[in-house]
């Protein structure tokens, strides 16, 4: 398997309920590859020569971890200016785009009630941002 020098981490919370990690999941990594183009590889064919989207050229690795823990990693993906992603517990209750930023905006850094976070950049500087969360089961 080849390595990488980059590193694309989700880190959910640890209460969330199965639909809602999925969910969030989904959502986190959406953004990575408009702000962060070199993630994504090239498109797909099959023998049959259907074209498929292009993915990520990599792993994402997913975590979960402690609110607590979500709120410091936080701290440290913004301190170190990675390309971060939030969902927050707000963005449940919202059905689109619009509603979703008003949600973020409505709330300062600190308090936001973070349910999940990707982040993207060098592998040991994202090593360092997730510490102390494990691999999601």
């Amino acid at each position: 398997m080849e390595r990488f020098d980059t590193k694309i981490a989700v880190l959910l919370r640890d209460d969330l309920l199965t639909w809602q990690r999925l969910n969030v999941t989904a959502f986190l990594v959406s953004g990575l590859g408009t702000l962060v183009p070199e993630v994504i590889g090239e498109p797909y064919e099959d023998a049959g020569d259907v074209r498929y989207l292009p993915m990520f050229r990599q792993p994402v690795l997913v975590f979960e971890t402690s609110k607590e823990l979500l709120q410091a990693a936080h701290g440290r993906a913004v301190s170190r200016s990675l390309p971060t992603a939030i969902f927050t517990s707000d963005l449940f209750s919202t059905g689109n785009d619009r509603d979703n930023r008003a949600a973020v905006r409505a709330v300062t850094t600190a308090d936001l009630d973070l349910v999940g976070m990707a982040v993207y950049g060098p592998r040991n500087a994202v090593d360092k941002v997730i510490k102390g969360a494990t691999m999601h089961p």
